[in-house]
């Protein structure tokens, strides 16, 4: 699984229609609205850097009101709460 986090920069009067579209897109599991320079936050979970080339390029970025973006891919996670539930399997 490949994931890859999606920096959005949105037309502002349109941020709430354009981050739910991009919610709507298959492999997108959360989109966050932000402060500072980035407007919104895309998570993309695909099987394939062909499939983040398929959401991205050819789905996100054609949404209208998306005026930009920055594709990130993530190659190791590092989680807190994973380690927690994993080390709470059992326990009472």
């Amino acid at each position: 699984m490949i994931t890859a986090i999606v920096f959005v920069e949105a037309d502002t009067p349109q941020l709430s229609e354009v981050a739910q579209r991009i919610a709507d897109l298959p492999g997108v599991s959360e989109v966050y609205s932000t402060t500072g320079t980035i407007d919104l936050i895309a998570m993309v979970h695909v099987h394939t850097l062909e499939d983040v080339a398929q959401t991205v390029a050819d789905q996100l970025n054609k949404i209208p009101g998306v005026l930009a973006t920055e594709t990130h891919i993530a190659f190791r996670a590092y989680s807190s709460l994973d380690l927690e539930a994993a080390f709470s399997i059992g326990a009472d």
